[in-house]
């Protein structure tokens, strides 16, 4: 989800990556969606040969994505194409993530893959010669080697082929046709309440056309994606064949690499190549975001798992997500698929801590993960709740900030309204969490006022004074935390920068102090690392 200080964090990214122009053209597809290159002209008031190589360079490092959108005419009138440009606002806050990406690489695979995909994420694409010579270049092994490294980083999903260049999109959907109309509504009317001051009718109305505005760029953004795709079959298919080699000819003696179990996938390559679909010349690899991330979302329910349970249950919902992992089609899956218990203790059994576990202790530790529904069991099968896992660690995160923010106070009475999930009335919140009742409005209000709850006010009769109900609402709330976290986020990031000038300028000046100065500018890139997995919490998992 695109916030406003989400698109700032965005852009301050790609400042800091590739400069300002790049960063003003960025900047225009993130504010304004969809545009064609005209527009981008007009919008940017740069030249057209200065967007076109900005297009380029997001391009190239996956940060926008090139559509054809073929509009049926009206009254019957023909169809009219037009190429336009979508910023990939998740693949650009990925860039940050990258030290993440190959910290993880050097963990499950070896040096030579992390080397190669080090090339990858620094140049965005690169055909397998370009890797070859690369490698070459630092004197990192011969083809063999950096081949095998390529296999290996394939066959783990971490690089892929390349989208489309220009997949055709069709009018929009009946989803985004109905997003786009509630988005104008909610424009045009907005939200009123009795006896509501402005600017709590201006903050809920303004995050409100938001997620409707979000909610139609998403659509259009997802659809992109995914007809861009390469399907299923060519993602990560690897023919050496249709590789060049490094003195640039095409490698005949690797066709055996197309084992009879993957004949499938080879004739699904012919039969794109006859197509036109694949240049054999030109196959372009980039890193996977997705599957890092999944490995990150992963990684992080173990953790909140490992919070609440015993190392035996940790080590069976280890085994469990190891063995769905290739199932999941999205980062964002609600629930794996349902493994039966002797599937669960094979898997289990496959680490070296988990051969100390008898088939009896993975059925109670299954029990356990059960309460909380981390795990649910039906019809003698278990799969992963990931979405009440997710939900859970959210919570616990806006909690923990209410908590420092507010006081104990406040968390308590925030909880209850959390949990309660329904409007409550102020006197019932003091008596439920042990407030004083002078007290409990004040601190009521204080959440209120940035955003935390939502309050309605209910006047029974005409002289009387209203009752003042209070809630949370989810949805929007989760909005307002992401967009904080990224509003801290952009301030790190400048700090950063900030701090690594003055160490430049101090390049001089006494040992003692650059070392302060060192120490804390590592402070800063280490709360920044935190607040980054808490972004992806709430934007990513």
């Amino acid at each position: 989800m695109v916030t406003q200080y989400g698109i700032k964090y965005a852009v301050n990214l790609i400042t800091a990556h590739f400069g300002d122009l790049v960063a003003k053209v960025c900047e225009c597809l993130l504010r304004k969606g969809p545009l064609t290159l005209q527009a981008i002209v007009r919008s940017t008031e740069l030249t057209s040969s200065q967007v076109k190589n900005s297009l380029l360079v997001l391009i190239q490092h996956n940060c926008v994505q090139a559509f054809i959108l073929d509009q049926t005419g009206e009254h019957g009138d023909g169809a009219k194409q037009s190429t336009q440009y979508i910023a990939l606002f998740d693949n650009i806050i990925q860039r940050w993530r990258f030290p993440k990406f190959l910290t993880m690489v050097s963990k499950k695979l070896d040096k030579q893959c992390v080397e190669l995909l080090e090339g990858l994420l620094q140049h965005g694409r690169l055909t397998l010669k370009q890797m070859f010579d690369r490698a070459k270049s630092g004197q990192n092994g011969g083809d063999d080697v950096v081949q095998e490294a390529f296999v290996k980083l394939l066959n783990a999903h971490f690089i892929e082929r390349c989208p489309a260049s220009e997949p055709v999109l069709t009018n929009p959907t009946k989803e985004e046709e109905a997003a786009r109309k509630r988005a104008a509504k909610s424009g045009k009317a907005g939200i009123t309440s009795i006896d509501e001051p402005f600017q709590l009718q201006s903050t809920i109305a303004a995050i409100h056309i938001l997620l409707t505005i979000l909610e139609v760029q998403e659509t259009l953004e997802q659809r992109v994606v995914e007809a861009a795709m390469p399907t299923e079959a060519l993602r990560f298919l690897f023919a050496a064949e249709t590789e060049p080699t490094a003195d640039g000819g095409k490698d005949k003696s690797n066709s055996s690499s197309v084992t009879p179990g993957e004949k499938r996938k080879h004739d699904a390559l012919e039969s794109e190549a006859e197509c036109g679909a694949t240049d054999e010349q030109v196959v372009l690899w980039r890193a996977n975001f997705d599957e890092f991330i999944r490995h990150l979302r992963h990684k992080a329910c173990i953790e909140n798992v490992r919070a609440r349970f015993d190392d035996g249950a940790v080590i069976v919902f280890g085994a469990m997500l190891e063995a769905t992992r290739s199932a999941e089609k999205k980062v964002k899956t609600e629930n794996s698929v349902p493994l039966s218990l002797s599937s669960i203790y094979e898997e289990v059994i496959k680490s070296e801590e988990g051969r100390n576990i008898t088939f009896d202790r993975v059925r109670a530790s299954l029990v356990q993960l059960s309460c909380p529904p981390f795990v649910k069991a039906a019809n003698e099968s278990y799969s992963v709740d990931f979405k009440k896992i997710i939900e859970l660690a959210q919570n616990e995160e806006v909690e923990s900030i209410v908590l420092k923010r507010y006081g104990r106070d406040a968390y308590r009475m925030f909880r209850l309204l959390s949990n309660s999930g329904h409007l409550l009335e102020t006197d019932k919140v003091a008596d439920a969490t042990f407030v004083e009742k002078k007290e409990t409005p004040i601190i009521l209000y204080k959440l209120w006022k940035d955003d935390y709850l939502q309050l309605e006010k209910l006047q029974i009769g005409v002289k009387q004074i209203p009752f003042q109900l209070w809630k949370v609402n989810k949805n929007t709330l989760k909005v307002h935390v992401l967009d904080e976290m990224f509003h801290a986020a952009f301030n790190l990031s400048q700090r950063v920068a900030f701090e690594l000038e003055q160490e430049k300028e101090l390049s001089n000046v006494l040992q003692d102090k650059r070392v302060n100065r060192l120490r804390k500018r590592l402070l800063l890139e280490s709360s920044q690392m935190k607040l980054d997995d808490a972004i992806m919490l709430f934007h990513d998992f």
